[in-house]
């Protein structure tokens, strides 16, 4: 099956840094900032949207792999947004440039790879054993 996503498709998740975002909560850390893990959720999750719509019926996208900065940190409160670019499709396998900003500038950014997988196989795989 051939899946016609064009390159340079994006779109920009955004989210309130809660108390549930931040590193003592998710255990990557011992004080109140936004988490890595929390910042590469929003990346996923932008990359995951920005293809979700061009894909057929029954079709889906799971990560299978990032690599990623977190250079600055954001305190509770403040919004957080990343904005993922489709760059290129080879097959099956998307990748994504991603940027990750707060109010004040940018705080990360990523390389973001996905796959396109057909949710209904993919989940019986799992289940046979």
């Amino acid at each position: 099956m051939e899946f016609n996503l064009p390159v340079g498709l994006s779109y920009t998740s955004k989210k309130k840094v809660t108390i549930d975002d931040v590193a003592s909560r998710y255990g990557s850390g011992m004080i109140d900032v936004f988490a890595t893990p929390a910042l590469v959720a929003i990346m996923e999750n932008a990359a995951l949207m920005a293809v979700a719509s061009y894909l057929p019926e029954g079709f889906n996208t799971v990560g299978i792999e990032i690599s990623t900065t977190h250079v600055k940190a954001t305190p509770i409160g403040m919004e957080v947004k990343a904005t993922a670019r489709l760059i290129n499709v080879d097959g099956k396998k998307l990748t994504f440039e991603i940027v990750a900003e707060d109010e004040e500038g940018v705080i990360g950014k990523g390389v973001h790879s996905r796959f396109i997988i057909d949710t209904e196989k993919f989940m019986a795989k799992l289940t046979k054993k």
